[in-house]
């Protein structure tokens, strides 16, 4: 229990960012029609599930080209 106050400064500016690209990222799959690979209800699953690594994973994968 000791370790987990130890490392919590340095997890909390990281959860923080994540949930910032997670609301990112949901909010341009919302408003965008287009994407390189899958639809829109695929990548809103991708993110919501895989909340550490499917923000990034749609920004690299899943966004549109032409915007």
């Amino acid at each position: 229990m000791n370790t987990l106050f130890e490392i919590l400064p340095l997890l909390i500016p990281v959860l923080l960012i994540d949930i910032a690209l997670a609301a990112m990222a949901v909010s341009h799959i919302l408003r965008h029609p287009r994407y390189r690979f899958g639809n829109r209800t695929m990548w809103l699953v991708i993110v919501v599930v895989l909340l550490l690594f499917g923000p990034l994973i749609y920004f690299v994968f899943g966004k549109g080209e032409m915007e």
